[in-house]
C-alpha cells in the first residue's frame, strides 16, 4: 500500500476529529481555557505527557532534565514516552487520529508543516527567544507563526574514519573540497583498501543526492513545494554510483540493505565496511560512543555552489488539544533557556540554541561535542545552502523513494528507469496534496 495514500487517509481522519472537537468545545478562547483546566486536580497537580525519539544517551539526559523540573515544580509530573526513529511517526499519527496525542511532542522539520497547517499545534507565544538566532528560530515557523521551538543546531556533512585513513596513508579530505576531489579520494582509498572493503555508502536517500544537485546550482529537490529533480544530473549521479558499486567502492546492495545505523555490529561505518558517509553533526555523539576518537569531519563537496546546509536538529511542539497549554509552554521555555537544564542535556539534541548556554557548555565539551561544533562551524563558513524542509504531505516520500532506489541497487532497473519511476511517485504526491 502506498504510504501517501495512508497519509491522505489519516489526514481526513484528523480533519474530521478536529471538526468534531470544534463542535463539542466551541471556537472561543474561554471555552478552550475551561477544557485545559479540567486536567489539573483539585490540588493544582498537573501531568504532562511528553514524547521524543533518539539514542539512549538522549533518553537518559531528557529523563534527568524532567526529573529536575519536577523537583523545582512539585505540582508538575511527567508521563514520558521514548522510542527510536522507526515507528515514531506512525504511532504519533495514530495518536492524533484517536485524539490521544501527547502534550509535548518532539518534532522534525520534515513533518512540521504537515502538522502545523492542519491546526494540530499551538502557537508558542510565551517562549523567551532572545538568545536564539533569528535564522534558527525561523525554521520553527509556518506562515510566520512559531509552532516549533528549535532545540539544537545541526549541519549536514561527511564523517570519516580517520584511524583507517591514517593507517592507509591517504591524505585526509579537506574542507571546501569539490566533487571531483571527492571521487578521486574514493578511487585512491579503494585501491589501498583492496577487496572486501568499500569507501562510501550508497546514496539510498533523496537527501544524499540532493547535496549533489545543490552543489551544481540546480536547486533543492523540494523547490517551492514541488518536486524539482534535474533529469540529466540525477542520471549522471546514479550512473556514477553504479560504476563505484561495480568496482566495490560502494558496498553491494545486500550489504547496504543489512545496514542498521548506530548498531554496534550492523552499522557499516562502525564495523569498517565503509570509510565515510554523510551524517548530521548531532549524530556524531552516537558514532563516537561506539568507536571513541576514531572519526573526523569534513564539509560536503561543492561544485559551483556548496552542497552542505545548516538546520535545526529537532523541535518541541505543543499539542493544540492539550489541556495544559500554560504549563507545557513554561516547560519548553525552561528546557531551552535554563542553565541547569543545559548542563544536564549537554549536546544530546545538538549544540544548544540558547547562545548563553552554548558558551556555558563549551569548556566541558567532549571529543564528540567538539567534532559536532567543528562540522557546524566549517559548514557555516562554506556558504551553506538555505535549509528547505519537505513540503506538506511529503513526509513519507523518503520511504517510498527507498523502495525504488533499492530496485536500482539490485540492478532491476537502470538509472533512466529509476528517474522515470521517481517522477511518477512525485506526481502521485503532488496530486494527493
Amino acid at each position: 500500500m502506498k504510504s501517501w495514500r495512508r497519509q491522505a487517509f489519516l489526514s481526513v481522519i484528523i480533519v474530521l476529529i478536529l471538526a468534531l472537537v470544534g463542535c463539542a468545545t466551541g471556537s472561543n478562547e474561554s471555552g478552550n481555557e475551561g477544557n485545559r483546566n479540567e486536567s489539573a486536580d483539585q490540588n493544582g497537580a498537573v501531568t504532562l505527557r511528553i514524547v521524543w525519539w533518539g539514542s539512549q544517551a538522549r533518553h537518559d539526559a531528557t529523563q534527568k532534565a524532567i526529573e529536575l523540573y519536577s523537583q523545582k515544580n512539585p505540582n508538575v509530573k511527567f508521563e514520558a514516552e521514548f522510542s527510536g526513529w522507526d515507528g515514531y511517526w506512525d504511532k504519533l499519527g495514530v495518536q492524533f487520529s484517536a485524539g490521544n496525542a501527547p502534550d509535548i511532542i518532539q518534532m522534525d522539520a520534515a513533518y512540521l508543516e504537515d502538522y502545523a497547517t492542519r491546526g494540530l499545534f499551538s502557537e508558542l507565544s510565551s517562549i523567551n527567544t532572545e538568545q536564539v538566532s533569528s535564522e534558527l528560530l525561523a525554521s520553527g515557523k509556518v506562515n510566520d507563526t512559531l509552532y516549533a521551538m528549535p532545540l539544537g543546531s545541526n549541519a549536514f556533512g561527511l564523517i570519516y574514519d580517520k584511524s583507517v585513513v591514517e593507517k592507509l596513508g591517504i591524505t585526509p579530505p579537506s574542507n571546501g573540497w569539490t566533487w571531483d576531489d571527492y571521487f578521486a579520494f574514493v578511487e585512491e582509498a579503494k585501491a589501498k583498501l583492496g577487496d572486501g572493503k568499500s569507501v562510501i555508502g550508497d546514496a539510498d536517500g533523496i537527501h544524499k543526492y540532493n547535496v549533489y544537485q545543490l552543489a551544481y546550482g540546480k536547486g533543492d529537490v523540494y523547490a517551492n513545494g514541488t518536486f524539482n529533480l534535474d533529469k540529466d544530473l540525477y542520471i549522471e549521479f546514479l550512473t556514477k554510483m553504479k560504476e563505484l558499486r561495480d568496482k566495490g567502492a560502494v558496498p553491494s546492495a545486500e550489504i547496504t540493505s543489512a545496514h542498521v545505523e548506530f548498531d554496534p555490529t550492523a552499522d557499516i561505518l562502525v564495523n569498517e565496511t565503509i570509510l565515510m558517509r554523510p551524517n548530521y553533526a548531532a549524530q556524531i555523539g552516537s558514532l563516537d560512543s561506539l568507536k571513541p576518537g576514531a572519526y573526523g569531519v569534513v564539509t560536503m563537496p561543492r561544485a559551483s555552489e556548496s552542497g552542505g546546509h545548516l538546520k535545526p536538529s529537532m523541535f518541541w511542539s505543543i499539542n493544540k488539544s492539550s489541556k495544559q497549554q500554560e504549563e507545557a509552554q513554561k516547560f519548553v521555555d525552561w528546557f531551552v533557556n535554563d542553565p541547569e537544564a543545559a548542563k544536564i542535556l549537554g549536546t544530546s539534541r545538538g549544540l544548544p540554541v540558547n547562545n548563553s548556554n552554548l558558551e556555558l557548555l563549551k569548556s566541558d565539551f567532549s571529543t564528540a561535542d567538539k567534532l559536532s561544533a567543528e562540522l557546524i562551524s566549517v559548514t557555516a563558513d562554506n556558504n551553506p545552502q538555505p535549509f528547505t524542509p519537505e513540503p506538506k504531505g511529503w513526509s513519507n516520500f523518503q520511504n517510498d523513494y527507498l523502495k525504488i532506489y533499492e530496485k536500482f541497487m539490485f540492478d532491476v532497473i537502470t538509472p533512466e528507469e529509476t528517474y522515470e519511476e521517481v517522477m511518477k511517485l512525485a506526481q502521485q504526491y503532488e496530486e494527493a496534496n
